[in-house]
């Protein structure tokens, strides 16, 4: 087996699929309750931590939503961003698109100018800072009912300039994207890209349905639809990405053990996967943890690491010149690792 761990660590990358919320690290949500004076469940940071431990994707949720309970100001939400951008800055994550979940917050009475104004001030504050570029996208809770979700896109309307998409995620199971038609009808109408959860612990069908029902640009982990042949040959001759992410995988149980992992068969497949860290926080690694996790287990070799790079910018909401950019970053960078 080969460790390619120290070449992944300096590779130019694009995520396409982490949820701000879900880079919520132990000491910083501690940190915020007490800021804010929120009622915690948790006496300490260690025993925060010890409950990121679950079974389930339902586990996990009961978690993620109590641990938004702490987001109260622009503040907030902008040194919740800004963590997650320091470490992505640090990992050579060179273009990241944000996934946040507005009505988890507007919800619970924080105003949706509150959310997006910290979030937009982090933004800037890190491409600033740290030369990389940042788009966000906005995901519909799909436990919630469809009007909600027609709320929220109307609500967000006066910043419609700071978010470049609309996703679905939250519970998949009895949610198909069918129930969400509507809405990205209307986010289409208005120009937005989409992309939607489907195939993690949903099945096949959930897939097609968002490819012929929300008509997505991206399908967000996409594992089941090798279980369709039809669908794979589809996936792949309209070179629809999959924002693959393996160690969220593993900790929900969505494979059994990392040797499992079809990234590679998706590979070989001819579908566009990438690689990316969900809710890094809970699942134990942002991007180049997510990266090694699979390389070592289904021992990828360099260039298939760089295909999986490669497909992330391209797979990204960017323009051609952008992609073209990145990708002759990335290949100067394999080259010049092969020479030293």
């Amino acid at each position: 087996m080969t460790d390619l761990s120290a070449f992944i660590a300096g590779l130019p990358k694009a995520e396409l699929h982490v949820h701000i919320e879900g880079t919520f690290e132990p000491e910083l949500m501690y940190a915020l309750a007490q800021r804010n004076d929120v009622a915690f469940a948790y006496e300490s940071v260690e025993a925060l931590r010890a409950a990121y431990k679950f079974g389930n994707l339902q586990d996990f949720l009961d978690l993620y939503y109590q641990g938004m309970g702490v987001l109260l100001t622009g503040q907030d939400f902008y040194d919740l961003a800004m963590a997650y951008f320091r470490r992505a800055a640090a990992q050579n994550v060179r273009h990241a698109e944000i996934m946040f979940d507005p009505q988890g917050h507007t919800e619970r009475g924080v105003p949706f100018q509150t959310m997006i104004d910290g979030l937009w001030r982090a933004k800037a504050d890190a491409e600033a800072q740290f030369g990389m570029t940042i788009s966000m996208i906005l995901s519909f809770l799909r436990h919630l009912d469809e009007a909600s979700a027609l709320r929220t896109l109307e609500e967000a309307q006066p910043w419609r300039d700071r978010f470049i998409g609309v996703g679905l995620d939250s519970s998949e199971k009895g949610h198909p994207p069918s129930k969400f038609k509507n809405v990205f009808a209307r986010a289409h109408d208005l120009g937005l890209k989409a992309v939607a959860h489907a195939g993690e612990e949903g099945p096949p069908e959930y897939v097609w349905e968002a490819l012929n029902l929300l008509r997505v640009h991206r399908i967000d982990h996409g594992n089941r639809a090798l279980e369709d042949a039809a669908l794979v040959k589809r996936l792949a001759a309209e070179k629809i990405p999959l924002t693959v992410c393996p160690l969220s995988n593993l900790r929900l149980c969505v494979v059994d053990d990392m040797r499992q992992h079809p990234l590679r068969r998706m590979l070989q497949a001819g579908l566009v996967a990438t690689v990316n860290s969900d809710d890094p926080a809970y699942f134990g690694g942002y991007v180049n943890e997510n990266y090694t996790a699979v390389q070592q287990a289904l021992d990828l070799t360099r260039d298939e690491i760089l295909a999986l790079a490669e497909n992330g910018f391209r797979a990204a909401f960017i323009d051609e010149a952008a992609k073209q950019r990145h990708v002759a970053a990335l290949r100067a960078y394999a080259i010049y690792e092969s020479m030293s």
